[in-house]
């Protein structure tokens, strides 16, 4: 499996943008891009899409087009 997770180096340390999805030991590749700027500095906002949109309420259903593979 292959994730891409952005993150910032500095004073040897990177310090990850966001929690990887696997927690136990994993082989990783480092890409240094370009000096970071202060005010390039992504920041994390949590539920800032709450609200923007929504699902019908038959959405987990079976579909019943599909019942002749199930």
């Amino acid at each position: 499996m292959l994730t891409a997770i952005t993150g910032t180096l500095e004073n040897g340390q990177i310090t990850l943008d966001e929690q990887p999805p696997i927690m136990q030991k994993a082989r990783v590749v480092v890409t240094i891009l370009d000096e970071v700027k202060e005010s390039e500095k992504p920041k994390i906002q949590f539920g800032r899409m709450k609200g923007t949109f929504w699902m019908s309420d038959d959405f987990n259903d079976p579909i019943d087009d599909l019942k002749d593979y199930m």
